[in-house]
Protein backbone atom coordinates (compact mmCIF):
# COMPACT_ATOMS: atom_id res chain seq x y z
CA UNK A 1 0.00 0.00 0.00
CA UNK A 2 1.70 3.76 -0.89
CA UNK A 3 1.93 6.17 1.19
CA UNK A 4 -0.60 8.71 1.59
CA UNK A 5 0.86 12.37 0.70
CA UNK A 6 -0.31 14.91 3.39
CA UNK A 7 -0.14 17.69 0.30
CA UNK A 8 -2.66 16.16 -1.21
CA UNK A 9 -6.20 16.83 0.06
CA UNK A 10 -7.54 13.87 -2.16
CA UNK A 11 -4.82 10.71 -3.24
CA UNK A 12 -5.14 9.53 -6.84
CA UNK A 13 -6.58 6.87 -6.30
CA UNK A 14 -9.55 8.87 -4.14
CA UNK A 15 -9.64 10.95 -7.06
CA UNK A 16 -10.82 7.45 -9.23
CA UNK A 17 -13.36 6.59 -6.37
CA UNK A 18 -14.95 9.60 -6.69
CA UNK A 19 -15.09 9.79 -10.00
CA UNK A 20 -16.95 6.15 -10.14
CA UNK A 21 -18.78 7.10 -7.65
CA UNK A 22 -20.20 10.47 -9.82
CA UNK A 23 -20.09 8.53 -13.06
CA UNK A 24 -22.59 5.83 -11.53
CA UNK A 25 -24.75 8.35 -9.63
CA UNK A 26 -25.54 10.57 -12.56
CA UNK A 27 -26.18 6.79 -14.42
CA UNK A 28 -29.05 5.98 -12.21
CA UNK A 29 -30.36 8.75 -10.62
CA UNK A 30 -29.07 11.88 -12.03
CA UNK A 31 -30.65 11.74 -15.57
CA UNK A 32 -33.80 9.77 -14.45
CA UNK A 33 -34.28 12.64 -12.22
CA UNK A 34 -33.50 15.18 -15.48
CA UNK A 35 -35.23 13.46 -17.50
CA UNK A 36 -38.60 14.39 -15.31
CA UNK A 37 -37.45 17.76 -14.92
CA UNK A 38 -36.91 18.83 -18.40
CA UNK A 39 -40.94 17.78 -19.00
CA UNK A 40 -41.98 20.55 -16.62
CA UNK A 41 -42.38 23.95 -18.47
CA UNK A 42 -41.14 25.51 -15.21
CA UNK A 43 -40.55 29.13 -17.01
CA UNK A 44 -39.53 31.72 -14.64
CA UNK A 45 -41.76 34.36 -13.54
CA UNK A 46 -41.01 36.98 -16.41
CA UNK A 47 -42.41 34.52 -19.02
CA UNK A 48 -45.00 33.35 -17.15
CA UNK A 49 -46.78 35.73 -15.09
CA UNK A 50 -49.69 33.07 -13.60
CA UNK A 51 -46.11 30.81 -12.10
CA UNK A 52 -48.60 30.37 -9.00
CA UNK A 53 -51.71 29.29 -10.35
CA UNK A 54 -49.90 26.91 -12.87
CA UNK A 55 -47.52 25.22 -10.67
CA UNK A 56 -44.75 24.24 -12.38
CA UNK A 57 -42.20 26.08 -10.01
CA UNK A 58 -43.54 24.53 -7.08
CA UNK A 59 -43.52 20.95 -8.67
CA UNK A 60 -39.68 21.04 -9.59
CA UNK A 61 -39.28 22.73 -6.43
CA UNK A 62 -40.64 19.90 -4.72
CA UNK A 63 -39.24 17.33 -6.94
CA UNK A 64 -36.00 18.83 -6.27
CA UNK A 65 -36.50 18.78 -2.36
CA UNK A 66 -37.49 15.24 -2.36
CA UNK A 67 -34.61 14.16 -4.15
CA UNK A 68 -31.89 15.46 -1.90
CA UNK A 69 -34.23 14.26 1.11
CA UNK A 70 -34.05 10.96 -0.18
CA UNK A 71 -30.35 10.65 -0.34
CA UNK A 72 -30.29 10.40 3.66
CA UNK A 73 -26.64 12.00 3.77
CA UNK A 74 -25.96 12.33 7.49
CA UNK A 75 -27.22 15.45 9.77
CA UNK A 76 -28.83 17.19 6.36
CA UNK A 77 -31.47 19.63 7.11
CA UNK A 78 -33.65 20.83 4.03
CA UNK A 79 -36.14 23.82 3.67
CA UNK A 80 -38.26 25.00 0.98
CA UNK A 81 -38.07 28.39 2.34
CA UNK A 82 -41.09 30.82 1.13
CA UNK A 83 -41.55 34.22 1.50
CA UNK A 84 -44.71 36.24 0.59
CA UNK A 85 -45.12 36.55 -2.50
CA UNK A 86 -42.24 35.46 -3.61
CA UNK A 87 -40.68 32.51 -5.78
CA UNK A 88 -39.83 29.70 -3.28
CA UNK A 89 -35.73 28.93 -2.46
CA UNK A 90 -34.39 25.23 -1.72
CA UNK A 91 -31.92 25.49 1.42
CA UNK A 92 -29.93 23.03 2.94
CA UNK A 93 -27.29 22.67 5.19
CA UNK A 94 -25.05 19.77 5.77
CA UNK A 95 -22.57 19.78 9.23
CA UNK A 96 -18.37 19.46 8.54
CA UNK A 97 -16.68 16.35 8.60
CA UNK A 98 -13.93 18.04 9.03
CA UNK A 99 -12.66 18.63 11.97
CA UNK A 100 -12.10 21.99 13.45
CA UNK A 101 -13.39 23.26 10.63
CA UNK A 102 -15.60 26.67 10.92
CA UNK A 103 -16.44 27.28 7.29
CA UNK A 104 -18.82 27.13 5.21
CA UNK A 105 -19.37 26.75 1.51
CA UNK A 106 -22.39 27.81 -0.11
CA UNK A 107 -23.68 25.92 -3.74
CA UNK A 108 -25.55 27.21 -5.89
CA UNK A 109 -28.19 26.87 -8.70
CA UNK A 110 -31.32 27.07 -10.03
CA UNK A 111 -34.42 25.32 -11.28
CA UNK A 112 -36.62 27.88 -12.84
CA UNK A 113 -36.39 27.95 -17.10
CA UNK A 114 -36.25 30.24 -20.08
CA UNK A 115 -39.25 30.05 -22.74
CA UNK A 116 -39.88 27.43 -25.39
CA UNK A 117 -38.47 29.51 -28.47
CA UNK A 118 -38.29 27.71 -31.70
CA UNK A 119 -36.22 26.04 -34.49
CA UNK A 120 -35.93 22.55 -32.22
CA UNK A 121 -35.02 19.66 -34.39
CA UNK A 122 -37.93 18.10 -35.38
CA UNK A 123 -37.27 15.17 -33.44
CA UNK A 124 -36.82 16.95 -29.97
CA UNK A 125 -38.47 19.33 -27.98
CA UNK A 126 -38.00 22.22 -24.83
CA UNK A 127 -40.29 19.94 -23.06
CA UNK A 128 -39.81 16.31 -24.05
CA UNK A 129 -36.70 15.30 -22.89
CA UNK A 130 -34.33 12.68 -25.21
CA UNK A 131 -31.19 11.21 -24.39
CA UNK A 132 -29.14 10.06 -27.12
CA UNK A 133 -25.15 9.41 -27.06
CA UNK A 134 -24.48 11.23 -23.99
CA UNK A 135 -26.57 13.94 -24.84
CA UNK A 136 -29.54 14.96 -22.67
CA UNK A 137 -32.15 17.36 -24.92
CA UNK A 138 -34.58 19.66 -23.47
CA UNK A 139 -35.15 22.93 -21.89
CA UNK A 140 -32.98 23.23 -18.63
CA UNK A 141 -31.37 20.39 -18.08
CA UNK A 142 -28.01 22.35 -18.59
CA UNK A 143 -29.68 25.71 -17.38
CA UNK A 144 -29.36 24.76 -14.34
CA UNK A 145 -31.29 21.38 -13.64
CA UNK A 146 -28.32 19.88 -13.17
CA UNK A 147 -26.85 21.96 -10.67
CA UNK A 148 -28.62 21.18 -7.15
CA UNK A 149 -28.28 17.24 -8.36
CA UNK A 150 -24.36 17.60 -8.81
CA UNK A 151 -24.29 19.43 -6.06
CA UNK A 152 -25.10 16.76 -3.79
CA UNK A 153 -23.92 14.15 -5.25
CA UNK A 154 -20.66 15.89 -4.73
CA UNK A 155 -21.05 15.79 -1.43
CA UNK A 156 -22.46 12.46 -0.80
CA UNK A 157 -18.64 11.88 -3.03
CA UNK A 158 -16.56 12.94 -0.47
CA UNK A 159 -18.74 11.13 2.76
CA UNK A 160 -18.68 7.61 0.87
CA UNK A 161 -14.96 7.65 0.47
CA UNK A 162 -14.36 9.45 4.19
CA UNK A 163 -12.68 12.46 2.82
CA UNK A 164 -12.92 15.61 4.85
CA UNK A 165 -14.98 18.75 3.82
CA UNK A 166 -15.94 22.07 5.46
CA UNK A 167 -19.77 22.20 6.32
CA UNK A 168 -21.66 22.62 3.10
CA UNK A 169 -25.11 25.17 2.45
CA UNK A 170 -27.45 24.94 -0.75
CA UNK A 171 -29.30 27.64 -2.30
CA UNK A 172 -31.52 26.80 -4.81
CA UNK A 173 -33.55 29.54 -6.55
CA UNK A 174 -36.56 29.69 -9.29
CA UNK A 175 -36.25 33.05 -10.60
CA UNK A 176 -32.64 33.57 -11.70
CA UNK A 177 -33.36 33.67 -15.33
CA UNK A 178 -35.39 36.58 -14.52
CA UNK A 179 -32.91 38.43 -12.66
CA UNK A 180 -32.84 36.79 -9.47
CA UNK A 181 -35.03 39.79 -8.40
CA UNK A 182 -36.52 37.57 -5.62
CA UNK A 183 -32.85 36.91 -4.28
CA UNK A 184 -31.49 39.64 -2.00
CA UNK A 185 -34.83 39.31 0.26
CA UNK A 186 -33.88 35.36 0.80
CA UNK A 187 -30.05 36.28 0.77
CA UNK A 188 -31.46 38.51 3.71
CA UNK A 189 -33.35 35.94 5.28
CA UNK A 190 -30.75 33.41 5.19
CA UNK A 191 -27.79 35.32 6.17
CA UNK A 192 -27.32 34.21 9.60
CA UNK A 193 -27.87 30.51 8.40
CA UNK A 194 -25.23 30.56 5.82
CA UNK A 195 -22.60 30.69 8.67
CA UNK A 196 -18.89 31.66 7.40
CA UNK A 197 -18.84 31.20 3.78
CA UNK A 198 -15.40 30.49 2.85
CA UNK A 199 -15.63 29.41 -1.13
CA UNK A 200 -18.92 29.96 -3.28
CA UNK A 201 -19.95 26.75 -5.52
CA UNK A 202 -21.85 28.49 -8.68
CA UNK A 203 -22.78 25.35 -10.90
CA UNK A 204 -24.41 27.66 -13.65
CA UNK A 205 -21.73 28.75 -16.18
CA UNK A 206 -20.11 27.23 -18.85
CA UNK A 207 -17.01 25.90 -20.43
CA UNK A 208 -14.72 27.09 -23.34
CA UNK A 209 -14.57 22.86 -24.58
CA UNK A 210 -15.53 19.59 -22.47
CA UNK A 211 -11.46 18.98 -22.34
CA UNK A 212 -10.74 20.25 -18.97
CA UNK A 213 -11.95 21.80 -16.33
CA UNK A 214 -13.09 25.46 -16.83
CA UNK A 215 -13.20 28.31 -13.82
CA UNK A 216 -15.39 31.41 -14.90
CA UNK A 217 -13.38 34.60 -13.78
CA UNK A 218 -16.33 37.65 -15.04
CA UNK A 219 -19.71 37.73 -15.66
CA UNK A 220 -21.46 40.61 -17.59
CA UNK A 221 -24.31 42.38 -16.23
CA UNK A 222 -28.17 43.08 -17.86
CA UNK A 223 -30.29 45.69 -18.29
CA UNK A 224 -33.46 44.55 -20.02
CA UNK A 225 -36.61 45.59 -20.34
CA UNK A 226 -39.71 47.11 -23.09
CA UNK A 227 -39.00 50.13 -25.16
CA UNK A 228 -42.39 51.46 -26.79
CA UNK A 229 -42.88 54.38 -29.19
CA UNK A 230 -46.34 55.16 -30.09
CA UNK A 231 -47.91 57.49 -32.21
CA UNK A 232 -51.50 56.77 -32.65
CA UNK A 233 -54.13 54.90 -30.85
CA UNK A 234 -55.33 52.92 -33.64
CA UNK A 235 -54.30 52.04 -37.05
CA UNK A 236 -54.69 53.37 -40.28
CA UNK A 237 -54.36 53.51 -44.19
CA UNK A 238 -50.80 53.77 -45.04
CA UNK A 239 -51.43 55.65 -48.24
CA UNK A 240 -53.63 58.08 -46.12
CA UNK A 241 -50.99 58.64 -43.52
CA UNK A 242 -48.05 58.27 -44.32
CA UNK A 243 -45.52 60.93 -44.95
CA UNK A 244 -47.67 62.67 -42.67
CA UNK A 245 -48.01 60.41 -39.33
CA UNK A 246 -44.47 59.42 -38.70
CA UNK A 247 -43.83 55.40 -38.20
CA UNK A 248 -43.32 54.75 -34.87
CA UNK A 249 -40.96 52.20 -36.13
CA UNK A 250 -38.42 54.97 -37.98
CA UNK A 251 -38.88 56.57 -34.58
CA UNK A 252 -37.61 54.18 -32.30
CA UNK A 253 -34.54 53.63 -35.03
CA UNK A 254 -34.06 57.04 -34.13
CA UNK A 255 -34.19 56.14 -30.05
CA UNK A 256 -32.25 53.34 -30.15
CA UNK A 257 -29.75 55.36 -32.38
CA UNK A 258 -28.77 57.34 -29.56
CA UNK A 259 -27.63 54.02 -27.69
CA UNK A 260 -26.07 52.28 -30.20
CA UNK A 261 -23.93 52.77 -33.19
CA UNK A 262 -25.51 50.48 -35.55
CA UNK A 263 -22.59 50.10 -38.12
CA UNK A 264 -20.57 49.47 -35.25
CA UNK A 265 -22.74 47.93 -32.99
CA UNK A 266 -20.40 49.57 -30.35
CA UNK A 267 -22.34 51.63 -27.64
CA UNK A 268 -21.95 55.13 -27.27
CA UNK A 269 -22.64 56.39 -23.85
CA UNK A 270 -19.35 56.09 -22.41
CA UNK A 271 -20.77 55.47 -19.01
CA UNK A 272 -21.60 51.95 -20.25
CA UNK A 273 -17.86 51.35 -20.95
CA UNK A 274 -14.91 50.30 -18.46
CA UNK A 275 -11.33 49.82 -18.45
CA UNK A 276 -10.60 45.82 -19.09
CA UNK A 277 -8.30 44.98 -15.96
CA UNK A 278 -5.08 43.75 -17.48
CA UNK A 279 -4.86 40.44 -16.11
CA UNK A 280 -7.88 39.55 -17.76
CA UNK A 281 -6.44 40.51 -21.15
CA UNK A 282 -3.76 38.31 -20.14
CA UNK A 283 -6.32 35.21 -19.15
CA UNK A 284 -8.31 35.85 -22.37
CA UNK A 285 -5.39 35.67 -24.10
CA UNK A 286 -4.35 32.52 -23.08
CA UNK A 287 -7.69 31.53 -23.48
CA UNK A 288 -8.04 32.39 -26.89
CA UNK A 289 -4.33 30.16 -27.92
CA UNK A 290 -6.11 26.82 -26.51
CA UNK A 291 -9.86 27.35 -28.34
CA UNK A 292 -8.45 29.38 -31.38
CA UNK A 293 -11.17 30.02 -33.89
CA UNK A 294 -13.62 28.02 -32.18
CA UNK A 295 -14.31 31.02 -29.94
CA UNK A 296 -16.38 32.08 -33.02
CA UNK A 297 -16.63 28.90 -35.54
CA UNK A 298 -18.87 27.58 -32.80
CA UNK A 299 -21.79 29.46 -33.76
CA UNK A 300 -24.71 28.11 -35.90
CA UNK A 301 -23.78 30.70 -38.88
CA UNK A 302 -26.51 31.07 -41.38
CA UNK A 303 -25.65 31.04 -45.38
CA UNK A 304 -24.26 34.19 -46.21
CA UNK A 305 -24.34 36.28 -49.65
CA UNK A 306 -21.86 34.67 -51.22
CA UNK A 307 -22.92 31.18 -50.88
CA UNK A 308 -20.26 31.04 -47.73
CA UNK A 309 -20.95 31.58 -43.87
CA UNK A 310 -22.47 35.05 -42.67
CA UNK A 311 -19.57 36.69 -40.76
CA UNK A 312 -19.02 37.67 -37.21
CA UNK A 313 -18.18 40.82 -36.07
CA UNK A 314 -14.48 39.87 -35.45
CA UNK A 315 -12.36 36.38 -36.25
CA UNK A 316 -9.71 37.58 -33.93
CA UNK A 317 -9.97 34.64 -30.93
CA UNK A 318 -8.71 37.78 -28.26
CA UNK A 319 -11.23 40.09 -29.70
CA UNK A 320 -14.44 37.85 -29.58
CA UNK A 321 -13.59 36.80 -26.23
CA UNK A 322 -13.12 40.38 -25.33
CA UNK A 323 -16.03 41.31 -26.99
CA UNK A 324 -18.57 39.27 -25.43
CA UNK A 325 -17.17 39.12 -21.87
CA UNK A 326 -16.48 43.02 -21.54
CA UNK A 327 -17.90 45.24 -23.48
CA UNK A 328 -21.29 46.50 -23.99
CA UNK A 329 -24.06 44.83 -26.48
CA UNK A 330 -27.17 45.38 -27.34
CA UNK A 331 -29.98 42.93 -28.97
CA UNK A 332 -33.07 42.97 -29.61
CA UNK A 333 -35.20 39.48 -28.51
CA UNK A 334 -38.44 39.91 -29.51
CA UNK A 335 -40.83 42.62 -30.63
CA UNK A 336 -44.10 43.60 -30.31
CA UNK A 337 -46.97 45.73 -32.26
CA UNK A 338 -46.23 43.83 -35.49
CA UNK A 339 -49.05 41.68 -37.28
CA UNK A 340 -47.87 38.66 -38.67
CA UNK A 341 -46.85 38.71 -42.00
CA UNK A 342 -49.95 36.89 -43.32
CA UNK A 343 -51.98 39.43 -42.03
CA UNK A 344 -49.68 42.51 -42.78
CA UNK A 345 -52.04 44.74 -44.63
CA UNK A 346 -51.58 48.51 -46.10
CA UNK A 347 -51.60 49.91 -42.42
CA UNK A 348 -49.30 52.62 -40.60
CA UNK A 349 -49.58 50.58 -36.97
CA UNK A 350 -50.29 52.76 -33.78
CA UNK A 351 -46.97 51.58 -32.01
CA UNK A 352 -43.53 49.58 -32.20
CA UNK A 353 -42.54 47.51 -29.11
CA UNK A 354 -39.14 46.16 -28.44
CA UNK A 355 -37.77 43.59 -25.92
CA UNK A 356 -34.14 45.53 -24.90
CA UNK A 357 -31.23 43.08 -23.65
CA UNK A 358 -27.99 45.51 -22.85
CA UNK A 359 -24.93 43.29 -21.36
CA UNK A 360 -23.11 45.29 -19.40
CA UNK A 361 -19.38 45.30 -18.83
CA UNK A 362 -18.58 43.12 -15.19
CA UNK A 363 -17.53 46.35 -13.36
CA UNK A 364 -20.56 48.65 -14.43
CA UNK A 365 -23.42 48.90 -11.67
CA UNK A 366 -26.28 47.44 -13.61
CA UNK A 367 -29.25 49.62 -11.42
CA UNK A 368 -27.64 52.98 -12.29
CA UNK A 369 -26.80 52.07 -15.91
CA UNK A 370 -30.35 51.02 -16.39
CA UNK A 371 -31.91 54.48 -14.42
CA UNK A 372 -29.29 56.43 -17.21
CA UNK A 373 -30.75 53.98 -19.80
CA UNK A 374 -34.35 55.24 -19.56
CA UNK A 375 -33.18 58.63 -19.00
CA UNK A 376 -31.66 58.37 -22.39
CA UNK A 377 -34.09 56.94 -24.01
CA UNK A 378 -37.41 58.58 -22.71
CA UNK A 379 -36.20 62.22 -23.02
CA UNK A 380 -36.99 64.77 -25.73
CA UNK A 381 -38.52 62.23 -28.03
CA UNK A 382 -38.70 62.84 -31.39
CA UNK A 383 -42.46 64.37 -32.68
CA UNK A 384 -43.49 64.09 -28.86
CA UNK A 385 -43.71 60.56 -29.23
CA UNK A 386 -45.03 58.32 -26.28
CA UNK A 387 -41.95 56.57 -25.18
CA UNK A 388 -41.52 54.79 -22.61
CA UNK A 389 -38.74 52.27 -21.38
CA UNK A 390 -40.03 49.68 -18.70
CA UNK A 391 -37.15 47.74 -16.97
CA UNK A 392 -37.61 44.31 -16.09
CA UNK A 393 -36.16 45.06 -12.82
CA UNK A 394 -37.21 46.26 -9.54
CA UNK A 395 -36.86 49.78 -7.49
CA UNK A 396 -33.58 49.74 -6.87
CA UNK A 397 -32.28 46.77 -8.95
CA UNK A 398 -33.97 48.02 -12.47
CA UNK A 399 -30.38 46.34 -13.52
CA UNK A 400 -28.36 43.41 -12.72
CA UNK A 401 -24.76 43.97 -12.00
CA UNK A 402 -21.97 41.89 -13.25
CA UNK A 403 -19.25 40.64 -11.09
CA UNK A 404 -15.12 40.47 -11.75
CA UNK A 405 -13.90 37.35 -9.78
CA UNK A 406 -11.63 38.29 -6.83
CA UNK A 407 -7.92 37.22 -7.36
CA UNK A 408 -7.25 33.15 -6.87
CA UNK A 409 -6.11 32.11 -3.03
CA UNK A 410 -3.27 30.14 -4.18
CA UNK A 411 -4.78 26.98 -2.89
CA UNK A 412 -7.77 27.42 -5.14
CA UNK A 413 -5.61 27.70 -8.11
CA UNK A 414 -3.97 24.53 -6.74
CA UNK A 415 -6.95 22.73 -6.21
CA UNK A 416 -8.51 23.45 -9.35
CA UNK A 417 -5.82 22.40 -11.23
CA UNK A 418 -5.12 19.15 -9.76
CA UNK A 419 -8.89 18.02 -10.28
CA UNK A 420 -8.96 19.11 -13.84
CA UNK A 421 -5.83 17.32 -14.73
CA UNK A 422 -7.23 13.91 -12.60
CA UNK A 423 -10.44 13.91 -14.25
CA UNK A 424 -9.85 15.70 -17.11
CA UNK A 425 -6.25 14.69 -17.91
CA UNK A 426 -5.93 18.86 -18.58
CA UNK A 427 -4.67 22.06 -16.71
CA UNK A 428 -7.75 24.05 -15.86
CA UNK A 429 -8.61 27.05 -18.36
CA UNK A 430 -9.68 30.17 -17.31
CA UNK A 431 -12.69 32.41 -19.27
CA UNK A 432 -15.17 35.28 -18.75
CA UNK A 433 -18.97 34.62 -19.33
CA UNK A 434 -21.49 37.01 -21.41
CA UNK A 435 -24.26 35.76 -19.42
CA UNK A 436 -25.40 36.85 -16.07
CA UNK A 437 -25.51 35.70 -12.60
CA UNK A 438 -26.70 38.25 -10.16
CA UNK A 439 -25.95 35.97 -6.76
CA UNK A 440 -22.36 36.51 -7.78
CA UNK A 441 -22.41 39.90 -7.03
CA UNK A 442 -24.74 39.66 -4.39
CA UNK A 443 -22.72 37.50 -2.69
CA UNK A 444 -19.32 38.92 -3.14
CA UNK A 445 -20.80 42.11 -1.41
CA UNK A 446 -22.04 39.54 1.57
CA UNK A 447 -18.75 37.60 1.78
CA UNK A 448 -15.80 40.17 0.72
CA UNK A 449 -13.13 37.23 1.80
CA UNK A 450 -14.60 34.26 -0.05
CA UNK A 451 -13.37 32.30 -2.48
CA UNK A 452 -15.38 31.46 -5.59
CA UNK A 453 -15.70 28.45 -7.97
CA UNK A 454 -18.32 29.36 -10.58
CA UNK A 455 -18.46 26.50 -13.17
CA UNK A 456 -20.69 24.60 -14.95
CA UNK A 457 -21.86 22.53 -18.20
CA UNK A 458 -22.63 24.81 -21.04
CA UNK A 459 -19.73 24.22 -23.48
CA UNK A 460 -19.93 24.10 -27.47
CA UNK A 461 -23.65 23.98 -28.91
CA UNK A 462 -25.05 23.54 -25.59
CA UNK A 463 -26.93 26.47 -26.57
CA UNK A 464 -28.77 27.48 -23.43
CA UNK A 465 -32.41 29.59 -23.78
CA UNK A 466 -32.28 28.63 -27.45
CA UNK A 467 -33.31 25.54 -29.48
CA UNK A 468 -32.04 21.81 -29.26
CA UNK A 469 -30.12 22.89 -25.44
CA UNK A 470 -28.82 19.73 -24.25
CA UNK A 471 -26.87 18.92 -21.01
CA UNK A 472 -23.35 17.28 -21.95
CA UNK A 473 -23.78 14.36 -18.99
CA UNK A 474 -19.85 13.07 -19.69
CA UNK A 475 -18.69 16.53 -18.70
CA UNK A 476 -21.40 17.02 -15.99
CA UNK A 477 -19.84 13.79 -14.10
CA UNK A 478 -16.52 14.93 -14.25
CA UNK A 479 -17.67 18.65 -13.15
CA UNK A 480 -19.43 16.84 -10.20
CA UNK A 481 -16.20 14.34 -9.42
CA UNK A 482 -13.79 17.80 -10.13
CA UNK A 483 -15.71 20.22 -7.48
CA UNK A 484 -15.85 17.54 -4.75
CA UNK A 485 -12.03 17.22 -4.98
CA UNK A 486 -12.00 20.93 -4.72
CA UNK A 487 -13.99 21.13 -1.85
CA UNK A 488 -12.21 18.98 0.08
CA UNK A 489 -9.25 21.18 -0.36
CA UNK A 490 -11.07 24.22 1.29
CA UNK A 491 -10.16 24.61 4.72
Amino acid sequence: MNARDPNLPVQPDEAAALADFADRTWDEEIVPALTDYVAIPAKSPMFDAEWREHGYIERVIRDAASWVEGRKVAGLRLEVVRLEGRTPVIFFEVPATKAGSTDTICLYGHLDKQPEFNGWRSDLGPWTPKYERGLLYGRGAADDGYAVYAALTAIMALDRQGIPRPRCVGIIESCEESGSFDLPAYIDALKDRLGNVSLVVCLDSGAGNYDQLWLTTSLRGLASGTLKVEILTEGVHSGDASGLVPSSFRVLRQVLDRLEDSKTGRLLPESFHCEIPADRVEQARATAKILGDEVWKRFPWACGADGTATLPTTTDPLQALLNRTWNPTLSVTGVDGFPALKDAGNVLRPYTTFKLSLRLPPLIDGNDAAVALKKLLEDNAPYNAKVIFSPDGRVGAYGATGWNAPSLAPWLDDALNAASQAHYGAPCGYIGQGGTIPLMSMLQKSFPAAQMMVCGVLGPKSNAHGPNEFLHVPYGKKLTAAVAQVMAACA
